[in-house]
């Protein structure tokens, strides 16, 4: 008995006593994990910080100072930002929350919609349905640009606040996120029991399978948000009139104009920075209803 405690805890040949054999390696191991995502954080970040910096810089500290030293001119230049062509960098970014938010909304809804009828229903050509949506989400957006701008100028819509909503509507990948979650969250036997009820399939949409939907739906309204907020060919494309711009493309101008003046520079940064400001009180807030609904559905399950 006493033999085979000793044959146990002797040490592997070629080591040393008393030192652990397998930690070491693993620490290792999962230390390059860490370094990548540490390195892939500062190359997200490091833009963010730089214009953050440069943000504080009068137009003379820009373009002398070191490049991550603040400055003293931020409150200048959002009072200059603010002054230029009376005030339509915030029309900007209320065409842009509008182009966002009511575009988001609606495809979001059109999301649901297909996305439900997609994963409840069963009929002849709904695979083949899925794979031209599927289809659609590798398509890269330049490539519609041009069709869709010509179609639009056909029905005389080009320059309008709806040449820039209608593209957008429709997301593929909404509806290919829609109709996974569906699948998931909505219990075939809960529609049934809704059907056996009486209840009409508006309703069990509606009262039903809709608020089991809810965070997959809040996860597709705020990718389709960000990428309508950022979005700069179709508009590019689209808008003549600098008074229906988003901020993308008013930014533009201002920087295309900055290689005469200068001083525009500036108010570009400081214009770049406020830009992020709703995309991450958006993101707050929907994150914090996000992780709600999965609490609850959590607790409910």
């Amino acid at each position: 008995m006493s033999s085979l405690a000793v044959r146990k805890a002797a040490p592997a040949a070629g080591t040393t006593p008393g030192t652990a054999q397998g930690p070491p390696l693993r620490r290792r191991i999962a230390f390059v994990p860490t370094l990548t995502l540490l390195l892939g954080a500062l190359y997200c970040l490091l833009p963010v910080a730089w214009v953050l910096i440069a943000a504080t810089k009068s137009g003379r500290e820009l373009f002398s100072t070191f490049t991550f030293l603040p400055g003293s001119g931020f409150t200048q230049n959002v009072k200059d930002l603010n002054a230029y062509r009376a005030g339509i960098y915030w029309k900007w970014m209320g065409n842009s929350a509008l182009y966002a938010g009511l575009g988001a909304f609606l495809s979001t809804a059109l999301s649901a919609l297909s996305g439900y009828a997609l994963a409840i229903y069963r009929f002849r050509g709904r695979e083949t349905v899925f794979g031209v949506l599927m289809a659609g989400v590798l398509m890269p957006p330049v490539i519609l640009a041009i069709p869709q701008y010509l179609l639009l100028a056909k029905a005389d819509l080009t320059d309008s606040y709806a040449s820039v909503l209608l593209p957008l509507i429709l997301s593929p990948y909404g509806v290919y996120l829609a109709r996974i979650y569906s699948s998931a969250a909505v219990p075939g036997d809960v529609v049934e029991a809704g059907r056996m009820d009486g209840a009409s399939e508006w309703r069990i949409f509606t009262r039903i399978a809709l608020p089991m939907m809810v965070p997959g739906l809040v996860t597709v309204f705020l990718f389709q948000f960000v990428a309508v907020w950022n979005n700069f060919l179709l508009p590019y494309i689209m808008l003549s009139d600098d008074e229906k711009f988003p901020i993308t493309l008013g930014l533009f101008t201002l920087l295309e104009q900055g290689s005469n003046t200068p001083a525009l520079y500036t108010l570009v940064i400081t214009g770049a920075l406020l830009a992020i400001v709703p995309l991450i009180a958006l993101f707050l807030v929907i994150q914090r209803f996000w992780s709600l609904d999965l609490l609850s559905g959590a607790v409910k399950s």
